[in-house]
């Protein structure tokens, strides 16, 4: 994951140069960064290339631990709620407030369902799905990368 400090100097380029597209490396990472006309940035991580011997060790490793496999039946049926940016998460409008929601929670498709703060912008993130939170994925001030599911919700 690329760290939010090399994040700024990138974006910061792009708006100096006028760019509205970057493909950029970082090690084994591959990312692009999109600018829209408003000048808001969006951070695509690239499918890594991938890796054949890692497969058959993970499902190994998932069958010899009969927990890892109970919880995935458990979660089986459930949609995920996932982070459309790179930022913090937080559950509440701020510190002192109940969270946005927690498990047992109705949430519908407008719902919001907690912030992502990026580049000391707070952006609420809506459900976009209806159903009942079953489980809170990340803790408040956790930092989150794209696509980090948030929420399971059962429909």
């Amino acid at each position: 994951m690329i760290d939010i400090k090399t994040l700024k100097q990138l974006v910061r380029l792009m708006k100096d140069n006028d760019l509205y597209e970057l493909d950029a490396r970082n090690g084994d990472e591959e990312f692009k960064l999109k600018r829209g006309g408003g000048g808001a940035v969006q951070y695509v991580p690239q499918p890594a290339p991938p890796v054949a011997a890692a497969a058959p060790v993970a499902a190994s490793a998932a069958a010899s631990s009969g927990g890892a496999v109970e919880e995935a039946d458990a979660d089986a049926g459930l949609l995920k709620i996932l982070s459309p940016m790179v930022g913090t998460f937080y559950s509440a409008p701020n510190p002192d407030t109940d969270a946005f929601v927690k498990v047992g929670s109705k949430v519908g498709v407008d719902t919001v369902v907690c912030l992502v703060e990026a580049m000391k912008v707070f952006n609420e993130i809506k459900a976009e799905v209806s159903g009942t939170i079953e489980k809170v994925l990340v803790e408040s001030g956790q930092a989150i990368d794209y696509n980090t599911p948030l929420f399971l919700v059962r429909p």
